[in-house]
């Protein structure tokens, strides 16, 4: 009985096929190196935010005093007040960008993200109605009493529910997901327009402060319920990687590779809008990062598909990187929304433009 070696086997550059035992696979170093390089700026940018503010705390001080090494008069600050909202950040952008990797890979289409099928602005109908009705209808008051983030978790996945009910015919199809997704955006954009025009000024204040998407007072009360979904909800998405690669050449090649088909676009779609929703009852509505970086990501990677792992990093990045812009170079202290909707609308653009010249081609 003869024992296999352990070995890797040289191949294209940039490429080594490693067998070990009866398994073997095709190691892409740019797709090893790519997380790894945006796990280290994610934790850099990170502590850079920990320690930035009215009382700034340097980077070695961070990180001591988040180790349990050093328990000063900063400990409180570090640990109460600003590591929150750089978690729930950190998690904002995770979700969002390996959300936005699911729905592109399975639509075959960079524009699918959770903003252009809806699924943001359904999350907003539920917390601007928690918000403006909550004292004025007995519907408002049920959304209420559960909360903003309850009822934007409710609002977002019954969207979703809506999406893949509506975009339903003998399967799902990426063509007609996106249309059914850009209909219930313009109704659900309609929805937040109207209760915040009916709304009482100081109702659509606070509303209106929701829907941009910011990080402003998250507390642990935010980060706890996030970390716990995402916990449950990360490892399922990453195991949807076989499935993902099949599914990017087709439904008939994929049939033919003997997939199931109706099941794993169920998974996928179903995975994405639950990543976006738990996001988006954290945050609100931080748009275009599930758009920007998967794009970024398979560009980076050089693959054929948006990866999961690498996507997430990179959207925690976007997120805790734009959000320390917002504070502390800026004038004036902004919701991180706005800055990447002012990053991803000229991306967006851009799409737009470089799809009709490939059509006229």
């Amino acid at each position: 009985m003869s024992a296999t070696l352990e070995r890797p086997v040289s191949g294209p550059r940039g490429r080594t096929a490693v067998r070990i035992g009866p398994v073997s696979t095709v190691l892409r170093w740019r797709q090893v190196l790519v997380p790894l390089v945006a796990l280290v700026v994610l934790l850099l940018v990170s502590a850079v935010s920990i320690g930035r503010g009215d009382f700034p705390i340097g980077v070695t001080d961070v990180v001591r005093t988040l180790l349990g090494l050093d328990e000063g008069p900063q400990e409180f600050i570090v640990r109460q007040l600003r590591a929150p909202r750089v978690v729930v950040g950190l998690l904002v952008g995770l979700a969002l960008g390996i959300a936005g990797a699911l729905f592109q890979t399975f639509a075959r289409n960079p524009l699918a993200s959770p903003d252009t099928l809806g699924i943001t602005v359904g999350a907003s109908v539920g917390a601007v109605a928690a918000i403006v009705l909550s004292g004025t209808s007995s519907a408002g008051a049920v959304l209420g009493g559960f909360g903003v983030p309850i009822a934007a978790l409710i609002g977002g996945l019954v969207t979703g529910l809506l999406l893949f009910v509506l975009a339903w015919r003998a399967g799902l199809d990426g063509y007609r997901l996106v249309l059914v997704g850009i209909a219930l955006w313009s109704v659900g954009s309609a929805l937040v327009d109207w209760l915040l025009t009916n709304a009482q000024i100081y109702d659509a204040a606070a509303a209106y402060v929701w829907v941009t998407g910011s990080l402003n007072a998250r507390t642990w009360d935010q980060a706890v319920p996030l970390a716990l979904a995402l916990a449950v909800l990360l490892p399922l998405a990453l195991a949807t990687g076989r499935a993902l690669s099949v599914l990017q050449f087709g439904d008939d090649t994929a049939r033919g590779l003997g997939l199931r088909l109706p099941i794993a676009q169920t998974a996928v779609v179903l995975l994405a809008v639950a990543l976006t929703a738990a996001a988006v009852s954290a945050a609100g509505p931080i748009t275009f990062v599930a758009l920007v970086v998967p794009q970024v990501a398979v560009r980076l990677t050089g693959g054929s598909r948006p990866p999961l792992l690498a996507s997430g990093l990179l959207g925690a990045v976007l997120v805790v990187g734009a959000d320390l812009v917002t504070r502390t170079v800026l004038p004036e202290a902004l919701p991180v929304g706005i800055l990447t909707a002012v990053i991803g609308a000229p991306y967006l653009l851009w799409l737009l433009v470089r799809g009709r010249r490939r059509s006229t081609l």
